[in-house]
């Protein structure tokens, strides 16, 4: 009898444990920090988004491309290497809603893959790379 016992019990433990994993909330991604429009190319630039606003920085014309990346890098928000106009941000139950100044707004839902190195831009259909992600 004792040694049913044991093969009984475990039998139970295994059968009684189910896989939470499907009930897992997905992960919040933020849209703070360092995002670039693409591949690093000569063409490129990057957004900081930090405390509600958007800041906009594009290749100096100088750097070589192979160095962008650490040119990127080097930026901070507000550090007077972005362009004079910035935009103001919400981001709020996945939507994106950026102030573009003059009465235009963008407005779009975001999908972030690739552990949140991409954000999918569902309007107007493009994405963002956070820096470093090895994403893009």
């Amino acid at each position: 009898m004792k040694k049913l016992l044991l093969p009984l019990f475990f039998a139970l433990f295994v059968m009684g444990c189910d896989d939470d994993s499907e009930n897992l909330p997905a992960p919040y991604y933020s849209i703070e920090g360092k995002w670039i429009w693409s591949s690093l190319t000569i063409n490129d630039g990057m957004f900081i988004y930090e405390d509600g606003i958007r800041y906009t920085y594009y290749w100096d014309g100088v750097t070589p491309p192979e160095q962008l990346q650490e040119l990127f890098n080097s930026y901070e928000a507000g550090d007077g290497n972005h362009i004079p106009e910035t935009n103001t941000y919400t981001f709020e139950n996945d939507i994106l809603t950026v102030d573009l100044n003059f009465g235009n707004e963008l407005v779009t839902p975001i999908i972030f893959e690739c552990d949140g190195g991409e954000a999918i831009f569902e309007t107007p259909e493009y994405s963002l790379f956070r820096l470093n992600s090895d994403c893009n």
